[in-house]
């Protein structure tokens, strides 16, 4: 009979996630880990085996906690709203906790040892999912004619991301809140204009 698990599961989760978040795959260490948990590495590794399936949980956490904004934006009525929805929404998730600024999926591993390259590609993937999604959603608005027929949906959503990683950076960097409003309203400013108001 197998031992009676004697923490909170999510409690734990949640602990681990602000752990990556504010320090990436790699410099978050075991250490780190059961420390902010307050849980054994054996209950860590019980639980939720190796470091990296702790951080897959952690990053699937990550979104549906915080990331619930995005096909909220999708759902808008035109290209700019859902641009304008995610730059405001990111910012606000980027400053809002000053122990952990920036973004989960920007702070986990940009580069790193061969060990993280498993998880590198997680969050290639990760971002690559979101970028789709948003081709998409402009692909849609340029048929309805909400975008300029010499829009190019693949190039606004690479856009969009550029200026939401670069964002998530500056945010780890100690960013305003109020700068970070002023690159996306600047970012805003470079929108290509309807059809219908052209």
């Amino acid at each position: 009979m197998g031992r009676h698990r004697e923490f909170d599961v999510g409690k734990v989760l949640d602990a681990a996630l602000c752990v990556f978040w504010r320090k990436g795959y790699e410099g978050a260490s075991y250490a780190d880990l059961t420390a902010a948990a307050g849980v054994e590495r054996p209950a860590l590794y019980s639980a939720f085996g190796n470091k990296e399936a702790l951080f897959r949980r952690a990053l699937a956490r990550y979104y549906e906690l915080y990331l619930g904004y995005i096909p909220e934006a999708l759902q808008l009525a035109t290209a700019r709203e859902v641009a304008a929805h995610i730059l405001d929404s990111a910012i606000a998730l980027n400053t809002r906790f000053p122990e952990h600024t920036g973004c989960m999926v920007i702070n986990g591993v940009l580069a790193g040892s061969d060990d993280a390259e498993p998880v590198r590609q997680i969050l290639i993937e990760a971002r690559a999912v979101a970028e789709t999604q948003l081709r998409e959603r402009f692909e849609r608005a340029k048929a309805e004619g909400d975008l300029p027929q010499t829009a190019r949906p693949d190039a606004l959503a690479a856009f969009l991301m550029a200026v939401l990683h670069g964002m998530a950076v500056q945010a780890k960097a100690g960013f305003s809140r109020d700068i970070l409003k002023a690159v996306a309203e600047q970012a805003l400013s470079a929108w290509p204009a309807s059809e219908q108001r052209a």
